[in-house]
């Protein structure tokens, strides 16, 4: 492993990881990933991604919520 050479990527890695975990919650709302945060930005919902998939997996009532305001 080299250190120095993966501490950069993976910040990456995490980032994709937190767009599967999205896009899998978001789905269940009839949405695509790419939709939802479109719609998020255009709603002035500054969640980071890190967030979101947090919510998605550990309270996904807030999670629901956040997918229903967005869609209106």
């Amino acid at each position: 492993v080299y250190a120095f050479a993966h501490r950069r990527r993976r910040k990456g890695d995490f980032r994709r990881l937190w767009q599967i975990q999205i896009n899998a919650a978001v789905r269940e709302h009839g949405l695509s990933y790419s939709r939802f945060i479109d719609l998020l930005k255009k709603k002035k919902i500054e969640l980071d991604r890190k967030i979101l998939a947090q919510l998605a997996r550990e309270y996904p009532v807030v999670f629901a919520k956040i997918v229903e305001a967005v869609k209106k």
